[in-house]
């Protein structure tokens, strides 16, 4: 095998590698209201939150959410740079048209995608009627693995 090859494999089967070992993990989001400045305060309120499993290259979603001020219009996944700044959106989900209701989706992710939510910067965003531009969010992370030792 060439250094050229062995530059494009090693990432690769890496990248492989920490796919299969993310599966059965489980992702959790705590869906809080966005930034918002003192002309937003009367309009953005709730809280809620996702959790995330794989299947496969499938992220499975599935959340609840309450207390917004309006009606929930779109709920998206969205992929950030850097973990707590805002992103583009990678896909949209199932949100129900009210002020509190559940958030669902199934998305393919891509290999780039699945290595975000390994490293924590793929987020779900409600947006409501009166805030368009995202009225709740909050980060998928992996929820640590309980081990032997009971209930605290």
């Amino acid at each position: 095998m060439t250094k050229a090859n062995t530059r494009v494999w090693i990432p690769a089967l890496l990248l492989i590698v920490s796919v299969a070992a993310a599966q059965g993990v489980t992702y959790q989001a705590r869906l809080s209201v966005v930034p918002l400045d003192v002309a937003m305060q009367g309009t953005i309120a709730g809280r809620g939150d996702v959790r995330g499993t794989l299947e496969g290259r499938t992220l499975v979603l599935s959340g609840r959410f309450s207390g917004l001020r309006t009606a929930a219009t779109v709920a998206r996944l969205h992929l950030s740079a850097v973990r707590g700044m805002r992103g583009a959106a990678v896909a949209d989900l199932t949100v129900t048209p009210a002020v509190e209701g559940t958030v669902t989706g199934r998305v393919d992710l891509t290999p780039d995608q699945a290595t975000a939510l390994a490293q924590g910067r793929l987020y779900v965003q409600v947006h409501s009627e009166k805030a368009p531009d995202g009225n709740l969010w909050g980060w998928l992370l992996v929820v640590p693995a309980r081990t032997g030792g009971g209930e605290r």
